[in-house]
């Protein structure tokens, strides 16, 4: 009996987390797009404020299961981004994204690494923090792409499009050399080639998985008619599934889950358009708690006496990661606004630093406590930062065209 009734109270105060957040969210919404700022800054800073770290009304049963909750959030995003593609965008941005999955996090990566001897690390630890940082955060950058899309701006040279498949790769190549220096510091026998040369497979696996599942999606809408709510249910369902295999084989999974909707919108283009409106609705519910639960995951304690100097190497970072974005760029046929606004784009972190910046601390690792200070500063800084940046700097480096030219980007 005693059992029973603590369980109903367990499940009462979720619930009334749950309502306290989409009640608090909404005026909190308002206020900042009135302030002419992105929504999510203040959703970011309401998880803070609702966290364990200052007010403590979030339950702990919904805290524990907020990673499940945000990658939920994240697959809708993708899957939006999906479907939202199309064979002739794909070619057209292929080698440019291609080049920008990697070598912006490359640079910022390795520069932090050396940088962060200033923090007490060596070069291991400087790596681990290095690739910790260097992950971009797609639950930032592809809302507002895909705000930019839907606005037909920087269309004739994809820009948007460039950035949203690349952030999708972005973070495999960062958190795949995380766990090499990871791995090196525990004294795991790792063969580095063989781990860096691992991600091409990463990519292909996920791409080639995630078009196979939105094939095999396609064939079963065309055989058998269902609303398109069931569709989109389904498909939300599969690829949550799908991302789990991440645990079981090297395959890219944020990057497949953007695949299947992809192949959707090649094979049904008019379903797809339907259920991108659907995956739309979701988003408006799936954003609040995205951005509200990683604010509540930000741990303010952890931040040390390190944080001045912290915050010196994670400019220094983001200098280096322009840099790459820079790199990346020569040869493509976008203006220096254009490549500006690449760069801006590419600022913001938030989920792979709020998931990974505790696991060297949890594993024993010498000054662990150091690179989840600096990781949660990574946040606090670059996802503000970057999103006013991307809404500032986007409508005015961005061209708005009216009709859908297809000159090469590239």
């Amino acid at each position: 009996m005693v059992a029973i009734v603590v369980h109903r109270v367990l499940e009462v105060k979720m619930v009334l987390s749950i309502s306290l957040i989409i009640i608090l969210s909404i005026p909190i919404i308002s206020l900042f797009e009135k302030l002419r700022l992105p929504g999510l800054i203040g959703l970011i800073f309401l998880g803070v404020l609702l966290g364990p770290q200052i007010l403590n009304l979030i339950d702990n049963s919904l805290l524990d299961v907020s990673s499940e909750i945000r990658l939920l959030a994240l697959i809708v995003i993708l899957l939006r981004a999906g479907l939202g593609l199309d064979r002739k965008t794909v070619k057209k941005i292929g080698p440019l994204a291609l080049r920008m999955s990697f070598l912006p996090g490359v640079f910022e990566g390795f520069s932090i690494m050396f940088f962060a001897q200033w923090l007490g690390l060596d070069l291991v630890k400087g790596g681990m923090l290095g690739f910790i940082i260097a992950a971009v955060s797609p639950a930032v950058v592809v809302p507002e792409m895909l705000r930019f899309k839907e606005s037909d701006m920087g269309k004739d040279r994809e820009v948007p499009s460039t950035i949203l498949a690349a952030a999708s790769v972005d973070d495999v190549v960062a958190i795949t050399i995380f766990t090499v220096f990871l791995g090196i510091d525990k004294g795991q026998n790792i063969n580095v080639v063989t781990a860096v040369a691992s991600v091409p497979l990463e990519i292909a696996l996920g791409i080639g998985a995630g078009a196979l599942i939105g094939f095999l999606f396609a064939l079963l809408f065309k055989k058998f008619h269902m609303r398109d709510t069931k569709k989109v249910l389904l498909v939300l369902s599969s690829a949550f599934i799908f991302h789990q295999l991440e645990n079981y084989m090297p395959v890219a999974s944020l990057l497949g889950v953007m695949a299947i909707g992809f192949m959707l919108r090649e094979k049904l283009p008019v379903a797809a358009e339907r259920l991108a409106g659907k995956m739309e609705r979701v988003w408006v519910l799936a954003e609040v708690f995205l951005f509200v639960l990683v604010g509540a995951s930000v741990s303010i304690n952890a931040i040390n006496n390190s944080w001045q100097k912290g915050i010196v190497v994670i400019i220094l970072g983001l200098l280096f990661r322009s840099l790459g974005v820079a790199v990346s760029t020569l040869g493509s046929k976008l203006n220096l606004h254009e490549r500006l606004f690449c760069m801006v784009s590419y600022i913001p972190k938030a989920t792979v630093q709020a998931a990974v910046g505790g696991i060297p601390l949890a594993m024993g690792v010498a000054y662990g406590d150091v690179i989840l200070s600096v990781s949660v500063l990574s946040i606090i800084i670059t996802a503000p930062l970057g999103a006013i940046g991307i809404r500032y700097i986007g409508p005015r480096t961005l061209k708005k065209t009216a009709h859908c030219e297809n000159r090469s980007a590239l």
